[in-house]
Formats: C-alpha cells, sequence, structure tokens
C-alpha cells in the first residue's frame, strides 16, 4: 500500500431520545438480506466456512443487485438524518478555504514547481514559481480539471528535467492510480507530442521517474504491456526502463529488475550531475530494501540485498551516497559510501543510532537535515558531514517538520504542521539560524486558539507504553459524558504525525472531544515499533488501541455510550479488529476503504505486496495469527454490535471493495444491537484522486450518522472553537 492514508470526520445533531429514533427508523426499508452459499477453505487441515465468498465477485449481476440495495438502504438512512443541511454548509466552508497549500516543491533551472490545491478547485494543479517571496508570481503548468472537466483525473507525481524546462507528469483517472507519463514544455504548458508512456504507476507498486544529467530522457518504473505476461501478472514484476526523447516507447530500453520479486516496487534518484543514478527496490510493503546504482559507465551494482537493511538514500553534494540502515541500529543510522568505491564495505558511519527514530534526511552542501520522530511528532536535526551535532532546526513543539528542498549552500525550505496550526512553509537560513516563515502555506479557516493538546501514556496489554494526543476545548469537563471520537493507523511504518485535520474542529467546536493514537506497526519508535506490530505480532497494534479507549473512558473523558472510531485502509481493518474484539467499548465506528477478510486478501493484487506486512495463509503460523484476528472470521452471532458505516471505492486498487462487502453482510447478519450496519460506495478509489466534491459530500453523510449516533445536538458555530456546549 504505497500510501496508505487516509481518514475524516465533521459536526451535527441531538434529535430525538434513542427510543423515539429507533421507531423512526422503522419507516425506512430494511437492507437486502444476502445469500449464505456453503463454502468451505481449508488452510493446514482447518477448516473455515465463508457463506459470503460470493461477494467478491464485482462483475457478478446478482453482487451488483445486493450493492445497490445496500446502497438504498444506506441512502433512505443517511438522508433522513436531521441537521444535513447544517453540516454541508459547515464542511463547505472548512474544506474551501481558499487559502492555498503549496506542496512536492521541487528547485530545478533556477524555478520552483509545486503542488498547488486551492479549493473549490476539485484537484490540485501543477505551477511553476519564479519567486518564494511572491506566490501570486506562480503560472500554472497544468491543470487536470482542464483536461476532465469531471474531476476524475489527477496527477500521480511530476519530476521536472535537470534544467527545469521540461517536465514528465503521470496522469490517472477515476481512483485507478494507474499512470501513463506525459512530457510537458515548461515554457508552453504543452505537452511534448507523440511523449507518451504508458503503464509508469499503478496502486499496487507505485511509480518512479528520474531524468538522465542532460535531461535527453528518463529513467522510470514499467509495468508488463500488451501480451508481455498474463492478465493476472500485469500488475507486478514492476522493472526499471530508460526511455530517450524523440523514440517510441517500444524502443525504451531495460535497465533493471528481470531477477526482482514479483512484488517488486522502485523508487529512482539521480545524482545533481546525472552520473549517478539510485534504485531502491521494495519487497512488497513490509519494509524491505535492497539498493542499487547505476554508474557513469551505465552499469548497475547491488550496494546491499534485503538483509542488509538499507531503506532509502540520497547523493550528497561531495562525491558520496548518503544512506539509512537499520542493521543493528533499529531507530536508523547514516552511512556515506564513497561513489568513487561504491561498496557497502566502504561505508563509514556519520550518524550513530541515537535516541530518536530516524525518518529520512536532506544532504546540504556541508550538512545532513535528518528528520527525527519523536513518536508522532517530529523535529528536524543538523549534523555536519563530518558527525558533528550542530543542534535542531527551531520548529514548534508537537509538531510535524519535513518536506525539506535544498536551496543552495546549506539553507533550506522546510514545512511545519500541528494539531492546531495548518500547513507552513519556512526558509531556514543556515548562517544566522533564523527560520521565517513564508507565504507558501495555508491558513486556518477556524480559530483554534482555544484548543488544547494532551499527549498522554496509554498502558498496553503487555506494559508498552502508548501515547495518545487527545484534542478538546479549554475548559471541557472530565464528567465521562463528552462526545468523542478516537482515531488511529498502526501499520506499515507509518507514522500518524500532528497535522491540522479542519473536520476534526467540526467535531471540537460542538463539544466534542479528538483522540489520536500512535500505535505500534508506525514509524513513531523507529523499525522495533513497526515491527511489534505486523505479521504475527499485529495483535499489538489492537490491544494499543484498545488500552486508548480504555483510557479515555477510565479518566472520565467519555464513557462507551458516546465513543465512537474511526479509521481508514490499514486503519479499516483496525476498526473491524476493534468492533469484533471489543464491541462493548464503542457506540459507533466510521470503517473506511479497509481489510476485513485476512485470510483471502492476499488472493487480491495488493494484497500480494501486503504479504510482507501482515503474513500468508501459507505459512502455518501466519495463518494462526491472521484467523486469529480476521474481523470477517470474528464476527459472532447474538453480538449487540455498534452502529457500524463502512465506506469502499469501486475502482479502489489498493483494498479490493469485496472486504466491505462481505463484512457488511455479516454483520448485519450477526447483529443484535438493532443499530445501523450501513455500506457506502462511489466511483473512485482509495481515496488518492478523488475530486473534493465528492470528498465533501461523504463527509457529510460520515458526519451527519455520527453525530446522529453519538446524540450530539447541532449548534451553530462563529469560527471559533468556544467552550464546551452544555450536554
Amino acid at each position: 500500500m504505497q500510501q496508505r492514508l487516509k481518514p475524516t470526520l465533521a459536526a451535527l445533531s441531538l434529535m430525538l431520545p434513542l427510543t423515539s429514533l429507533a421507531g423512526a427508523k422503522s419507516a425506512v426499508p430494511p437492507p437486502p438480506v444476502a445469500a449464505k452459499k456453503a463454502v468451505v477453505d481449508t488452510y493446514h487441515g482447518t477448516k473455515v466456512d465463508d457463506p459470503y465468498q460470493w461477494l467478491e465477485k464485482s462483475d457478478d449481476p446478482e453482487v451488483r443487485k445486493w450493492v445497490d440495495g445496500e446502497v438504498a438502504h444506506m441512502r433512505a438512512v443517511l438522508d433522513k438524518l436531521p441537521s444535513r443541511d447544517a453540516i454541508r454548509a459547515r464542511l463547505t466552508t472548512l474544506m474551501t478555504h481558499k487559502s492555498p497549500a503549496h506542496s512536492g516543491m521541487i528547485q530545478k533551472g533556477g524555478v520552483f514547481f509545486a503542488m498547488k490545491f486551492q479549493p473549490p478547485k476539485q484537484q490540485a494543479f501543477l505551477v511553476v514559481l519564479p519567486s518564494l517571496e511572491d506566490p501570486s508570481t506562480a503560472r500554472v503548468l497544468l491543470d487536470p480539471v482542464e483536461l476532465d472537466p469531471s474531476g476524475h483525473t489527477t496527477i500521480d507525481f511530476f519530476v521536472p528535467s535537470p534544467d527545469g524546462k521540461k517536465v514528465a507528469v503521470s496522469l490517472s483517472k477515476d481512483g485507478t492510480e494507474s499512470g501513463d507519463v506525459s512530457i510537458y514544455d515548461m515554457a508552453t504548458g504543452k505537452p511534448l507530442p507523440g511523449e507518451l508512456v504508458p503503464r509508469v504507476n499503478g496502486g499496487t507498486a507505485g511509480g518512479s521517474l528520474a531524468w538522465n544529467g542532460d535531461g535527453s530522457g528518463f529513467f522510470y518504473t514499467r509495468y508488463p504491456r500488451g501480451e508481455e505476461r498474463p492478465a493476472e501478472d500485469r500488475d507486478f514484476y514492476q522493472q526499471v526502463y530508460f526511455h530517450k526523447l524523440g523514440t517510441p516507447t517500444d524502443k525504451d530500453t531495460y535497465e533493471l529488475g528481470k531477477d526482482a520479486p514479483r512484488i517488486a516496487n522502485y523508487a529512482l534518484r539521480t545524482s545533481e550531475n546525472g552520473a549517478h543514478v539510485l534504485a531502491i527496490l521494495g519487497n512488497g510493503d513490509g519494509g524491505e530494501y535492497a539498493l542499487y546504482l547505476r554508474g557513469p559507465a551505465g552499469t548497475w551494482t547491488q550496494l546491499s540485498k534485503f538483509e542488509d537493511k538499507l531503506d532509502s538514500g540520497a547523493f550528497g553534494q561531495d562525491g558520496a551516497l548518503y544512506v539509512l540502515s537499520r542493521k543493528g541500529a533499529p531507530r536508523g543510522k547514516v552511512l556515506r559510501i564513497p561513489l568513487a568505491t561504491p561498496s557497502l564495505d566502504k561505508a563509514t558511519v556519520v550518524i550513530p543510532e541515537g535516541k530518536a527514530a530516524i525518518e529520512g534526511f536532506r544532504p546540504t552542501a556541508t550538512r545532513l537535515y535528518v528528520m527525527e520522530q519523536l513518536g508522532g511528532p517530529s523535529q528536524l536535526r543538523m549534523v555536519g558531514l563530518d558527525g558533528k551535532d550542530l543542534g535542531v532546526v527551531p520548529t514548534p513543539p508537537v509538531s510535524s517538520a519535513g518536506g525539506v528542498v535544498a536551496l543552495g549552500g546549506d539553507d533550506i525550505l522546510l514545512s511545519t504542521s500541528s494539531y492546531t496550526e495548518p500547513f507552513t512553509v519556512h526558509r531556514y537560513a543556515a548562517k544566522d539560524g533564523a527560520l521565517t516563515k513564508t507565504t507558501l502555506g495555508r491558513t486556518s479557516p477556524v480559530d483554534t486558539s482555544n484548543v488544547v493538546v494532551d499527549r498522554v501514556m496509554c498502558t498496553s496489554k503487555d506494559g508498552t507504553q502508548v501515547p495518545l494526543n487527545i484534542l478538546h476545548a479549554r475548559g471541557t469537563k472530565l464528567d465521562g459524558n463528552n462526545p468523542t471520537l478516537l482515531t488511529g493507523y498502526g501499520g506499515f511504518n507509518i507514522s500518524l504525525s500532528p497535522g491540522l485535520n479542519v473536520r476534526h474542529f467540526a467535531f471540537i467546536e460542538q463539544g466534542g472531544v479528538v483522540a489520536i493514537a500512535n500505535l505500534r506497526g508506525g514509524s513513531e519508535f523507529g523499525e522495533e515499533w513497526h515491527a511489534n506490530g505486523s505479521l504475527t505480532k499485529k495483535q499489538n497494534v489492537f490491544d494499543d488501541f484498545y488500552a486508548c479507549a480504555k483510557l479515555l473512558v477510565d479518566k472520565k473523558w467519555t464513557k462507551p455510550e458516546r465513543l465512537a472510531i474511526q479509521g481508514g485502509s490499514n486503519g479499516g481493518l483496525l476498526m473491524g479488529a476493534a468492533l469484533t474484539q471489543h464491541p462493548e467499548m464503542y457506540r459507533t465506528v466510521i470503517a473506511q476503504v479497509g481489510l476485513y477478510d485476512m485470510l483471502r486478501s492476499e488472493r487480491t493484487n495488493n494484497g500480494q505486496f501486503n504479504v510482507t506486512e501482515y503474513g500468508t495463509v501459507k505459512d502455518p503460523e501466519q495463518f494462526k495469527a491472521l484467523q486469529a484476528y480476521s474481523p470477517y472470521h470474528n464476527v459472532k452471532n447474538g453480538t449487540k454490535y455498534p452502529s457500524v458505516l463502512f465506506t469502499s471505492g469501486d475502482n479502489d486498487p489498493r483494498v479490493d471493495p469485496f472486504h466491505s462487502r462481505k463484512m457488511v453482510a455479516r454483520l448485519q447478519e450477526a447483529t443484535s444491537s438493532k443499530r445501523p450496519v450501513l455500506l457506502r460506495t462511489n466511483n473512485m478509489g482509495h481515496g488518492m484522486g478523488t475530486p473534493l466534491a465528492q470528498i465533501i459530500e461523504e463527509s457529510v453523510d460520515l458526519y451527519a450518522f455520527l453525530f446522529n449516533e453519538l446524540g450530539v445536538k447541532y449548534r451553530p458555530v462563529d469560527g471559533k472553537v468556544a467552550a464546551p456546549a452544555p450536554k
């Protein structure tokens, strides 16, 4: 799951007592009853019933009829909820705030390129920035909505040529992430005729591209084309090819990858002078990498194998490659490899393992800017190329710091954000240590000055201390009655770092509390933290989350009747495990684009990439662990389950929508609580590329459902988070 997203939330009302509400709901047509068809799979001698396996076939008319019935039921329930117009108005105000954001900034040829997101535009667009001081000078190079007025086309990635005169852009449609690359002329904004390279990006192995030194061509990731492989293999076996501008793509030359695993994925980097190319080969999604280097002679050298535990690298300006190693250092250490003698045997340690976990780094003229994880929040440390510690960049506490762009010398741009401050871009002057805010960041559509962030530690089942970030209005009473939303992720070595989520404030301004858990499986404390939440240790993630929920109840932030949980993708799996393992703990669940059948997930394309993170049913011990927590297989008849709203995308290349279909059918069959179990589908994918208007509409549904289930009475707001309302 390359990037793995993707949570949400919003604001609304208490209408009727729950007894009256149940009566009102009786007028809504019931959901369709899914047929049960006898299917038994056997794993290592264990027989497993799977009566809803037929729901896996997306193109089956019977499946489509059932889905249509579920969608009709979902709409009948959600469209009747009160205050939807008020919720839509508030969310639209927050989510279409016109302050622009600039991200993914790259400097080439004396100008800056960036993705600009500026509502009400439906998609982010590519701009050229001649001046950092004056964003009004930005020129639109490519707006995908001009190519596709439906808003269903998105930019997957862009890479400028070394001189900045051309830009390679991957474009995909309908959330598929299946991207073809075009080359745009920077001066005219027009695509170069005949330059279209197909199947560079995808939802399984992602995609990458790196120009050669003179800009006459580029190295790129290539999926199988045409009949090169059977249909079932065409989202696998990614390789690296080279395309020379002005030549047909069928004449492109093979570079690397014939001996790589089926679930290979590559990230490509070019040195500043173009003489060297770095290829970082990932073995699926579990965090195993091998590094390859192409030298001036045009030959590739393997620098490391998976077991060497190098996981990233960047070219310095001093004739060296700097790499991040986790061998014997789960929190990371940085090595220097001279390009003149490119061998791991020649590597020297520049930065030894420290107390903070190293996430990445950016070399400049005489130093390294090192992104360090502090358990969720992060900081930017400066280290000389000789290993001398130069201190930290003075970023705000409990914030995220990163997005480093070298400006020349040792000066950089960097971005920060926090739970109460929006995405901000700063210029850092190395000579005097001055950090200056630029005008490239966003302003906030809501006044957060009255919001408090408490960072506390929860004790998990095995004694591990798990960070929990609690956002609330100043003066919130610990009376056990606050509507509370708890969210988490816990996987794929991804940290949940501080960032302003305006939808969270639509909840807080209605008297709610938002809690964000930093669970094992992420990168918050390095590779050991990740490993202890993956494969056969995945149950630790669910134990961590339950410990966070229990603290919120024990400390009287809330009670189970007013506690909601929310998560997406791997976080959707977390929701499924949470509601099946502790249904008594939660009032309602928002489960987005999640995995729920962990025994058949690896039969899907991206599920095969996930095997290095979750494990495989082919291994007896891993099968045992998967079966023990697989949400679909742990639903119990007659249990009073919380209300649940599941979301999925028809074109999702990362998590097949059958997961949500099967889980909904099983829960609707089993639950005895009379609370709704709803399925909301859309015609997009996993979340990447979804138009803004569709994101808003989904958020309206989620928040209307959330507030209704938690019994929150909507009150008008003035844009400032004030003291909590009376409950």
